[in-house]
């Protein structure tokens, strides 16, 4: 654990081989730095909330 409130370091790497895009169904990369997971195809990153990839299109920032 890394803080106070018990936040992960860093997300399990099996969970990150498992994981895709619910939008394009590609690949995702870990963003350590923003904890978020991104998709080049859907142009999105998704969040990352106390260790927790949040998965919803509507909870992705839009990159450009």
């Amino acid at each position: 654990m890394s803080d106070a409130f018990h936040t992960p370091a860093s997300v399990d790497p099996r969970l990150l081989e498992t994981l895709v895009c619910p939008v394009t169904r590609g690949r995702l990369t870990y963003d350590r730095e923003a904890q978020e997971l991104i998709s080049k195809g859907a142009k999105l990153a998704y969040p990352i909330r106390d260790g927790v990839p949040i998965m919803l299109a509507e909870e992705a920032r839009k990159l450009d």
